[in-house]
């Protein structure tokens, strides 16, 4: 299941992720106001085999932004701004179509490897490059199920 997680007992859960926070800021968001910008930060768990690059629990940081005229190229670039602060301004970044619920499209990012610089090692399975994230536009039906119309705004 793409949401398994660890059951404290039959009726609470730890989190699989931060998303939740986002759907209720958007519900609550005036956006005669301007647009909703955010961060939602926050542990969360997944079952998942431990390894190099994979945890069964991780901070994560999701960002929203919604807004007139917001596109892929707006998520593009601020994705590469991002890594680069984070991994460096010497890492390369690419972007590849992926499959999230609740964005449409989605892609994962992935940085050149910072011990290889993308010539192929074991902390990059030798692939040249570290998946760092998950992304997307958010797709129509989560922005319209939080009251916001999907004809006039994008995120």
């Amino acid at each position: 299941d793409m949401q398994d997680t660890f059951y404290v007992d039959a009726e609470h859960l730890l989190r699989t992720q931060t998303s939740p926070v986002q759907a209720r800021t958007m519900e609550q968001h005036d956006f005669e106001k301007g647009p909703l910008s955010m961060v939602s930060p926050g542990k969360v768990y997944r079952r998942d085999d431990d390894d190099a690059t994979h945890s069964h629990q991780f901070n994560q940081l999701e960002g929203l932004v919604i807004d007139k005229h917001v596109t892929m190229a707006d998520l593009k670039g601020t994705l590469e701004l991002t890594a680069k602060h984070f991994f460096g301004q010497d890492r390369q970044t690419r972007l590849r179509p992926s499959f999230f619920p609740f964005t449409e499209p989605s892609v994962e990012m992935d940085v050149s490897c910072f011990k290889c610089n993308g010539a192929g090692c074991a902390v990059c399975k030798y692939t040249g490059w570290i998946e760092v994230l998950g992304a997307g536009m958010v797709h129509p039906n989560v922005l319209e199920n939080a009251g916001v119309d999907s004809s006039v705004y994008g995120g």
